[in-house]
């Protein structure tokens, strides 16, 4: 390791015929450490020994950057390598495919392994990252980042809007649920907090004060948004909880602000059933969200493409489980010995979607149910989620068979005999 490996140098003072000279005439990779603003970069040679390393602004000197690598020696000579560090560094991806240039990626676990295997110093600096990235590029580990095509790009856009609006709603249901347990706790035990017709009520009338205040408007707007699919009695019930509520009275600011929590939910719910519509669309084409959908359904098949790319990009079905962060990791140290968890290195809506599907599906898959009954049993109902999280990981395991070509068989993830189902 040279003297002042990691020193860097502004991208204007840098000598491009001096740095394309030292760099000799092979390969060049350009390691990047991507950053909100303050980017840095190393040039390193086919004997892996950092030649420069340059820093520079996001984006004001974008444009020096480019113009100093094209001096060096341009898409023809330099590969680039850099991190999947959220969407800082899409500008830069954005501008260097249209220059032509070859972009690589390179795992952010497997720079962070390799810290102390490049110096000997376990620790961690962006002129180093930038140098780490560069080594394991020239190493063979990175891989091609293939450009997206519109109608990718189109469905993770509209699987990210749907995220926004469920996430909102969900919320605001929660606020909302606190205030009818303050305001009007009966309400919700006749019409369901993710009920159109709760929202519309909330939102119309404010509170059980306006539905005591005009009863005949308040059984008028729940029969308008019920229609027939809410019988008389619901109706009726709905205005005889609002006079005999044991809930706190409400001030006119406080009735005013259910009304529009009440509008803001509705929107969200509204929202995102658009939304789920638009990923449901887009997926319609996609063989691989078809065949993975028939499990799962198609807004969390489509997750899993946006979330983690195509499962043929995995070499096994452990490496899919593992970038989705459900492969299991011990934390222990020195005698003590902790409790296996899962890393959580993954987007987390994929998990969060596959939690939801294998919640339908214990209820509905006979396999599924009856292991998780045992498992809880056997654990004496210490943690439900556990026996769910050990589900989502033998499902996503399936689901990169099925994305490959094979038939989903529940049957195949568990023994049948000991589970009481085998076929007699």
């Amino acid at each position: 390791m040279k003297k002042r490996t990691y020193r860097s140098v502004g991208v204007k003072e840098v000598q491009a015929e001096r740095l394309s000279e030292a760099l000799g005439t092979g390969k060049v990779a350009f390691g990047v450490d991507v950053a909100k603003e303050n980017f840095l970069g190393a040039f390193m040679g086919e004997d892996r020994e950092v030649v420069q390393t340059v820093r520079w602004k996001s984006p004001g000197q974008l444009s020096e950057l480019l113009a100093l690598l094209g001096k060096v020696g341009g898409p023809a000579r330099i590969e680039v390598a850099l991190e999947p560090s959220g969407t800082y560094g899409d500008c830069l991806l954005a501008r260097l495919r249209a220059l032509g240039y070859r972009v690589f990626k390179v795992s952010p676990k497997r720079c962070h392994d390799a810290a102390e295997l490049y110096d000997g110093v376990p620790s961690k600096h962006d002129a180093k990252d930038a140098a780490v990235i560069a080594k394991l590029h020239l190493d063979g580990v990175s891989r091609l980042w293939p450009a997206e095509t519109e109608r990718q790009r189109d469905l993770a856009a509209a699987v990210e809007v749907l995220d926004i609006h469920q996430q909102q709603y969900q919320q605001n249901q929660c606020r909302l649920e606190a205030k009818l347990a303050r305001h009007w706790p009966e309400l919700p035990s006749i019409l369901d907090l993710s009920s159109a017709t709760l929202l519309v009520v909330l939102e119309e009338l404010g509170g059980p004060q306006q539905v005591r205040a005009n009863p005949g408007r308040a059984l008028e707007t729940v029969g308008r948004s019920g229609r027939f699919f809410l019988a008389v009695e619901k109706r009726e019930a709905v205005v005889e909880s609002a006079r005999t509520t044991i809930g706190a009275g409400m001030t006119a600011w406080e009735q005013e602000g259910l009304r529009q929590l009440a509008r803001e939910t509705n929107r969200n719910r509204l929202a995102a059933n658009e939304a789920q519509k638009k990923v449901e669309q887009l997926a319609e084409d996609d063989p691989v969200i078809q065949s993975t959908a028939m499990v799962v359904g198609k807004v969390t098949a489509a997750t899993l493409v946006v979330g983690l790319g195509d499962a043929a990009d995995y070499g096994s079905a452990a490496a899919y489980v593992k970038a989705a962060g459900l492969n299991l990791k011990e934390r222990s140290s020195g005698k003590h010995k902790g409790q296996l968890k899962i890393t959580k290195r993954g987007p987390s809506l994929v998990r969060r979607n596959l939690y939801l599907a294998v919640l339908r599906l214990i209820q509905t898959e006979p396999h599924f149910k009856a292991w998780h009954a045992g498992k809880v049993q056997r654990m004496a109902g210490e943690s439900k989620k556990k026996s769910v999280v050990a589900l989502m990981r033998k499902l996503l395991g399936a689901l990169w068979h099925v994305a490959r070509g094979s038939e989903f068989d529940a049957a195949r993830l568990f023994d049948a005999r000991k589970l009481g189902l085998a076929p007699s």
